[in-house]
């Protein structure tokens, strides 16, 4: 799987087109680059919809919404459809304010979705209409564990069949998920939550890999996650050699997924499926 997905992803460069927040923007470009995709960040409505219809793949990201960039989101989300270029949802925050829970339930009614990636809590809201939610973070309630597991996969695996999205929950243990299948993944580090924007930069990776493998959506997104998780391993053993702190883990993150292969990922990915 992973040598396929990945060797997709480097001999067609995919062109993502990202509407994301402006935390992490340049995070977001950077990682898409090492991940083997191309950047395009486009958030005016007057060419929105121009620039989706040139890429492989649109991700919208909620993080920094305003009205401005919403009806752009809405433009390029449908463009998007029409095209059939998959569009990645990354719903931060989701359950937090009124703004971001109207515009989630407006952008699934408006837009149809490849990928939809979140912590546990912004999959809850989206899946139930209520949430834990604490800011941009998941809720320590929610958290996902060895007796909640199996429950959570179903929560992921009836809103895949309800959205007819692969639904990726992001956190301590992955799970991504479609109505049929799932793989739970077990990388990462604790470090990562230490940085602001891995989220963000976990959905972009998503974007460039599904850019490339428009037909195996769920393999190429459990593939993204399995490579974010193992460059935050690589990235902390790394960064404990040199005495870095946070900065230095996140410029070792990107660069560790400029480094990642089918073989680093066979040897280091730990995932299941089932």
């Amino acid at each position: 799987m992973f040598k396929q997905i990945l060797g997709n992803v480097n001999s067609n460069v995919p062109l993502v087109h990202a509407i994301t927040n402006y935390v992490t923007v340049n995070d977001c470009a950077n990682i898409i680059l090492a991940s083997g995709g191309s950047p395009i960040m486009a958030d005016d409505i007057a060419e929105a919809g121009e620039i989706t219809s040139i890429c492989s793949a649109l991700i919208i990201n909620i993080g920094t919404l305003n009205e401005r960039t919403i009806k752009s989101m809405i433009t390029a989300g449908k463009k998007a459809n029409e095209l059939k270029v998959p569009v990645i949802l990354d719903p931060v925050g989701a359950g937090a304010s009124a703004l971001r829970n109207e515009t989630i339930f407006t952008l699934l009614k408006e837009v149809n979705f490849a990928v939809i990636r979140g912590n546990i809590s912004e999959i809850k809201f989206i899946a139930s209409g209520s949430s834990n939610a604490q800011g941009v973070d998941a809720s320590a309630s929610d958290a996902v564990t060895a007796d909640s597991l199996d429950s959570v996969v179903a929560l992921a695996q009836e809103l895949s069949k309800a959205t007819g999205a692969v639904i990726a929950i992001t956190g301590a243990t992955d799970i991504v998920a479609d109505s049929k299948k799932a793989y739970i993944i077990n990388n990462g580090h604790p470090m990562m939550s230490r940085v602001t924007g891995t989220g963000c930069m976990l959905t972009a990776v998503i974007g460039s890999f599904v850019g490339a493998n428009k037909a195996h959506v769920l393999e190429a997104t459990a593939t993204a996650v399995a490579a974010m998780g193992l460059c935050g391993e690589l990235a902390y053993q790394r960064l404990c050699e040199l005495d870095g702190g946070t900065n230095t883990f996140r410029m070792l993150l990107i660069d560790y997924m400029s480094k990642i292969n089918a073989d680093l990922l066979k040897d280091g990915a730990k995932i299941e499926s089932r």
